[in-house]
């Protein structure tokens, strides 16, 4: 029998807080981390709100325990913050006391700093240590200097699916455990905000000018977000064995991939429908003991008609509660999974059903609406976690409650 996903550690930094703790703080006064950039060069600084983390990248460095240097880019400096943090709550002092790998997404790895030298490096007559941000364009670069910190020297991935990345990370993760390949694998994903992807989904026509509205009638599209978050994903014998403590446990996920369009999603929600199905039913919960979605939930237009369209589906007239955690943290792009995988377990330890905040008007195409407000002392024993990314890649995960 395959072994059972357990996670034992968890750490994060966002928009609304550099760790666990300071993100469940901000979720519960309902205080969202959108507003203006004050780092990246940009025509839309004053025009277009994104969830920054209010931080240099100094700054980022001494919090996650280097020195800056030339090379170092901010999704690399977020991503090491949010695994200190991790290894710290799950007791792991040194990754190769036991076999451990590492799983880590990004959609566009250090571009955020690429882009600010991109005419120099394209110049022939120029030379210099700009030359350093060459290479960490790959989206693997910011996985190797993460791993060279910490010491990971067991297996080593990158995965890049768009906004799926870091839930994708998570089933891979946990397949390894299943398989029995590893009894211990770190997994999430890291993203900083850029002018390339700013830009990107602005001539997409999927950036709204106010903060973004989810499942709203009026929504006009995301704010872009960034931070980085990481789960400790351990098999039951070796967190037994280890004695590690156990915060939750990885019941159930599937990805699918509907091909329908390079960016949009199904109308009716195909890819979206099957991911959710299948994910449940591997987690052995039917589909009224899930108490709540936290839902991908973008409030672009074609997005959350789908996934609402999905929703309806699986659960007919008793859809559970649902809401988007983004007018939060902003869409955090390759982190998202990993980002809300987090939000997931401390809604089934606290007892918390977020609030899809800005919401005020129901969706024309839907019979449905988000929770808009903050509901505590809630039963919460099994989440549905959403993450569709472009290309048709559609990721669930089914998070439960720990039953010993």
């Amino acid at each position: 029998m395959a072994e059972r996903v357990f996670i034992t550690g968890m750490g994060m930094i966002t928009a609304i807080g550099d760790n666990v703790a300071e993100n469940l703080e901000q979720l519960r006064q309902q205080r969202s981390g959108l507003g203006f950039t004050s780092y990246i060069d940009t025509i839309y600084r004053q025009v277009l709100p994104v969830a920054e983390v209010k931080h240099t990248n100094e700054s980022l460095a001494t919090l996650a325990g280097t020195t800056p240097c030339k090379g170092l880019t901010r999704t690399t400096l977020l991503g090491m913050a949010a695994m200190k943090e991790a290894l710290q709550q799950a007791g792991i002092s040194d990754v190769q006391s036991a076999p451990t790998g590492f799983i880590n997404a990004s959609t566009v790895g250090g571009m955020c700093d690429t882009e600010k030298v991109y005419f120099d490096i394209i110049n022939p007559e120029k030379d210099g240590t700009f030359l350093q941000y060459i290479d960490t364009l790959d989206c693997a670069d910011c996985t190797q200097r993460i791993a060279d910190a910490v010491g990971f020297c067991e297996y080593i991935a990158t995965i890049s699916t768009a906004c799926s990345s870091s839930a994708n990370a998570l089933m891979f993760g946990a397949r390894m455990i299943k398989q029995g390949m590893l009894p211990r694998v770190i997994c999430g994903g890291t993203e900083a905000l850029t002018r390339f992807t700013l830009n990107g989904f602005n001539s997409l026509k999927n950036v709204d000018k106010q903060f973004c509205r989810p499942f709203d009638q009026q929504r006009t599209g995301l704010n872009l977000g960034e931070g980085a978050a990481y789960l400790v994903l351990e098999g039951e014998s070796f967190a037994r064995a280890n004695n590690s403590r156990i915060l939750a446990e990885l019941t159930g996920y599937c990805n699918t991939n509907e091909a329908f369009h390079p960016t949009s999603p199904s109308p009716d929600g195909d890819g979206a429908y099957e991911a959710m199905k299948a994910a449940l039913a591997m987690s052995g919960r039917s589909a009224d003991a899930v108490d709540y979605i936290n839902v991908h939930g973008t409030a672009t237009l074609n997005n959350d008609v789908s996934e609402g369209k999905a929703l309806e589906r699986l659960f007919g007239s008793k859809v559970p509660l649902f809401s988007s955690t983004k007018p939060f943290t902003g869409h955090t792009l390759a982190a998202a999974g990993a980002i809300e995988a987090i939000f997931a377990v401390l809604a089934i330890q606290n007892g918390l059903i977020f609030p899809n905040l800005n919401f005020s008007e129901k969706m024309e195409e839907l019979n449905i609406t988000p929770v808009t407000r903050l509901i505590e002392d809630a039963s919460v024993n099994n989440v549905i976690s959403n993450s569709f990314g472009f290309g048709g890649n559609n990721a669930s995960l089914v998070i439960s409650k720990y039953e010993g």
